[in-house]
């Protein structure tokens, strides 16, 4: 009653109002609350309320509304639990009394819809659950403009929508964006000026009176610009500047926890990281690297460099729950390589997509028996978990999944063991996921059959065995204890021969038939060498009585504790030789192995998952790698929910591209380079961020306008040229979906601090290796990628120009913020390097005090290196007003004295006026909006 109350007040108060807008107040309503159960996946009683004419529709039974009679209306007498009626929703949150209300208002209005209200189609038919087709290239009115297959689909929407595109950027600019997208890092001065002269004279930084049509001078530009994506796709930088584009999407993350405590991520995973970066640079096929991210412990269980790459596994250990490990791997796996968000299904049914709960809980069981492990790595030393490879493997071969109440991991179902599975709406004759038990090789689940074990074992036992028989050697008299500890390692190393001998026979395939008398030889020879040490201790310890006893006999405070601690040391040695000795009457074959030993099989059942996700009829994961790549050249993604493809997700702007770019990274071997080379050698790619549309004159009467300088094209809506009958683009995509231009866009963190480095000459190009020191990262100069990268501890450099989250960055955040330009300003990198590029400059133009003509030069080179263009003529009157005045200044002023006090480890700034201003024009470039931005 009291909620019959509340709505009739609710719906009295609301009386006065408009009439009920379903698309905004209601449809909203059955979506979040209904549509789970009574959507497009699954209709409860044949109960459809995702469309206003299915809810009129009603059910083979009767209707579920009367329009104008809401009382009478079964739907809202569901959601008030009316006698007789079960209420809804089942299992989710009540509505509301004000949504009550609303939908009572709604009905009693008559219940009125969109008629064209689109109904959600059958989710097996979403575009994202379907096979990719490459479809024939559009045919277009500008042939010459559209060779590259990209642009062909690109110059089509052009067409369709009314759009000019602009002009290609100048060669400079092309370079420097391919420079920065392919490598991370600028090209020098050198580099762009060999660049624009190779495309043409004329086309250079600042050069004038060019052609409105780039091509018309330039000789030979095609093979100029492939030669220089060549160059960077083989250069070792690429997999270090695409690693870290993927370590985003991966969630990469250094280990943390409480001080020393491992909480989260797993120690040495820096070497998954190298992986990720020597594969890049190796154009390893990208199915391939799925395989061995999930599974190359079953994939290839003796390849430590391959399974480097289960660290996309182990990173997402968790001490303290295994549930939420087990979640994250679910929830990452779907995201990272189908741009699924199966983590919504966890707790409940999927809202949008036909996932269940139950298939939430197949997907985790093909994870459940994973753990991870520590190996031994050439160069490690001995102890694995100190510095070596953390890997996953299947630990728990038989571990039962179970689907959990609501989520809760309380209340698990155990009457109802889960088997592993996918999603049934991706499964078809052609596309299901099979799974096979893999019989691991000796050396994957016995690591003490590895060379790298056996070997290091044989050369510290010999070692130990020469070292003792030296000293018995080298004494006239060696005495007992030399003697017997030259015998224990003597018989130690035998020992360790035998334990090899017999590890040989017990686990070749099939087993050796003398492997039982050589496990029993081993046992034997191990049980000698117990007792040999353990005569060996009792003798030692033995002296140490009588050497105790001696000094007693000397020390005038006669302090006996000496002498009892060592008689405990002897009682304790005496007693273990009469153990070694006892066991010298066994006759069993137990021998200690030479490491740990793991489950001889392992599941498959991530293999087979990785070659399901990598199958040519998934729809899903070429489609989702396109994407990301194109995100990071263009700025904007082809789909916009990156990690959500499902029917929540948003559509993609140019489907047919995505899907021919999809189907041509698999048909040309999953390489990621192919698709770099497609699109930073096409058109769209070289389109200018800013300028004149093409084929468009300018506004100087003609001639294209160039340089940074160059303002839009267009006023008010109007052309340029009145006489021209081009439209602006900008009125008709703003936000230049249609690709009309090139997006302008701020470098990422790792990029700003690499490049201002790199520009100083001081890069160290070192590779690989452990995380570096993230408090390091403004004084000593190795990439970004390389330094410590997890919560709490990352550089605050690098999380001020919104570096990656290590939980879960698919796509950066772009912020403008006044501590990013005041990192620029005061930090010690920039005033450092902006000291060294300066002199470094001086140097190359010969610069001279007080001469404007050197000052001159300064400034040109200056842009050349920092901007990659020539200052516009008030550019370089600005800058040369700038360098005189500071010149004059710094001498006598106070302030200028003060900024000479450096902090400790910073390059001191020069004591030369001329020489101190330039230093500080630099500093002012290396904080100009340009410089951090690539258009």
């Amino acid at each position: 009653m009291l909620m019959l109350a509340i709505i009739s007040w609710t719906t009295a108060s609301l009386e006065a109002a408009d009439k009920v807008d379903y698309v905004t107040q209601i449809k909203p309503i059955f979506t979040h609350h209904c549509s789970m159960c009574h959507g497009a996946v699954k209709q409860k009683g044949g109960i459809r309320v995702d469309a206003g004419v299915l809810i009129h529709k009603g059910t083979d039974d009767g209707a579920i509304i009367a329009p104008g009679k809401a009382d009478e209306s079964l739907l809202l007498r569901a959601v008030i639990g009316a006698e007789g009626v079960e209420k809804m929703p089942k299992d989710g949150k009540p509505l509301s009394a004000e949504q009550i209300a609303l939908l009572k208002r709604w009905i009693n209005e008559g219940a009125a819809y969109p008629k064209e209200e689109i109904i959600p189609l059958d989710p097996a038919k979403h575009w994202a659950f379907n096979v990719p087709m490459k479809s024939e290239l559009p045919k277009v009115k500008d042939e010459a403009w559209s060779k590259n297959p990209i642009d062909a689909f690109i110059a089509a929407q052009h067409e369709k929508q009314g759009l000019t595109p602009l002009e290609e950027a100048e060669p400079n600019v092309w370079l420097r964006r391919v420079y920065l997208d392919l490598i991370g890092l600028p090209p020098t001065e050198a580099e762009t000026a060999a660049f624009v002269k190779e495309c043409g004279e004329g086309q250079g930084p600042g050069a004038k009176g060019q052609g409105s049509n780039p091509q018309s001078t330039i000789r030979n530009p095609q093979s100029a610009y492939d030669r220089v994506v060549e160059k960077l796709l083989a250069s070792p930088r690429y997999g270090e500047r695409w690693g870290r584009h993927w370590m985003d999407i991966w969630r990469y993350s250094d280990w943390y926890g409480y001080q020393k405590e491992l909480r989260n991520s797993q120690k040495h995973i820096w070497r998954w990281r190298d992986w990720i970066i020597e594969s890049l640079n190796a154009d390893k096929p990208y199915d391939r690297m799925i395989v061995e991210m999930l599974a190359a412990d079953e994939a290839a269980p003796t390849d430590q460099d391959a399974l480097r790459a289960t660290g996309f596994l182990t990173r997402n250990y968790y001490k303290f729950n295994r549930h939420v490990w087990l979640d994250s791997t679910v929830e990452h796996t779907g995201k990272a390589f189908l741009g699924l968000t199966l983590n919504c299904a966890r707790c409940h049914d999927h809202m949008y997509d036909p996932v269940s709960q139950e298939e939430y809980y197949k997907f985790r069981a093909i994870f459940e028996p994973y753990q991870v492990r520590y190996d031994r790595v050439p160069g490690g030393g001995n102890d694995a978990e100190k510095n070596g490879l953390s890997r996953a493997y299947d630990a728990e071969l038989n571990a039962k999944t179970f689907l959990f109440e609501r989520g809760n991991d309380k209340m698990p179902r155990e009457e109802l063991v889960i088997t592993p599975g996918v999603p049934k709406v991706f499964v078809t004759a052609a596309r299901d996921m099979s799974i096979a038990q893999v019989d691991l090789p000796a050396e994957a689940y016995y690591p003490g059959m590895q060379p790298l074990i056996r070997e290091s074992a044989l050369a510290a036992a010999e070692k130990e065995w020469k070292s003792r028989l030296a000293a018995v050697e080298k004494t006239e008299q060696p005495g007992e204890l030399l003697q017997k500890q030259a015998d224990a390692a003597e018989a130690e190393l035998n020992a360790l021969k035998a334990r090899i001998a017999a590890d040989d026979a017990r686990f070749a395939a099939p087993p050796s038939a003398d492997a039982g008398n050589l496990a029993k030889e081993a046992a034997r020879l191990s049980r000698q060498a117990k007792v040999v040490a353990a005569e060996a201790a009792e003798v030692e310890a033995r002296q140490q009585v009588a050497a105790t006893e001696q000094a007693l006999a000397n020390d005038e405070k006669k302090n006996a504790k000496p002498v009892d601690d060592a008689k405990k040391k002897l009682d304790a040695a005496q007693k273990e030789l009469v153990k070694a000795r006892d066991t010298l009457q066994k006759t069993d074959d137990q021998y200690a192995a030479l490491s740990a030993i793991y489950p001889a099989t392992s599941t498959g059942r991530r293999h087979a998952l990785a070659q399901w996700i990598t199958s040519k009829k998934n729809p899903l994961t070429a489609r989702v790698v396109v994407n990301h790549i194109w995100l990071r050249h263009f700025g904007s993604p082809l789909v916009s929910t990156v990690f959500d493809f499902g029917l929540s997700g948003k559509p993609p702007t140019h489907p047919q591209l995505l899907d021919w770019l999809a189907v041509e990274l698999m048909e040309h071997n999953w390489s990621h380079k192919h698709i770099h080379r497609l699109i930073v050698t096409s058109r769209a790619y070289r389109m200018a961020s800013n300028g004149v549309p093409y084929g468009a004159p300018s506004r100087q009467g003609g001639a294209r306008a160039t340089g940074n300088a160059e303002a839009p094209p267009f006023r008010d809506g109007a052309p340029a040229n009145p006489q021209s009958a081009i439209r602006d683009p900008q009125s008709i995509d703003p936000d230049n979906t249609w690709l009309w231009r090139m997006n302008s866009r701020r470098m990422e963190a790792e990029i700003v601090r690499d490049s201002v480095i790199h520009l100083a000459g001081r890069l160290d190009t070192t590779m690989a290796g452990p995380e570096l020191d993230e408090n390091a990262g403004l004084t000593t100069y190795r990439r970004s990628i390389y330094y410590r990268h997890a919560m709490e501890k990352q550089m605050v450099f690098l999380e001020m120009f919104d570096g990656a989250s290590p939980t879960e960055c698919y796509r950066r955040a772009e912020t403008i913020a006044p501590q990013q330009a005041l990192a620029m300003v005061n930090s010690s990198l920039s005033v450092d390097m902006a000291r060294l590029i300066a002199r470094d400059l001086a140097a190359k133009v010969d610069a001279k005090p007080d001469d404007e003509t050197s000052n001159a030069r300064f400034v040109t080179a200056a842009f050349a290196r920092i901007l990659s263009r020539a200052p516009s003529e008030q550019e370089r009157a600005a800058c040369l007003a700038f360098l005189l005045e500071q010149t004059r200044i710094l001498p006598g002023n106070a302030s200028a004295k003060d900024a000479n006090e450096t902090k400790p480890g910073q390059i001191k700034p020069s004591s030369v006026p001329s020489l101190r201003a330039m230093e500080n024009f630099v500093h002012v470039l290396l904080n100009h909006h340009e410089f951090v931005t690539i258009r």
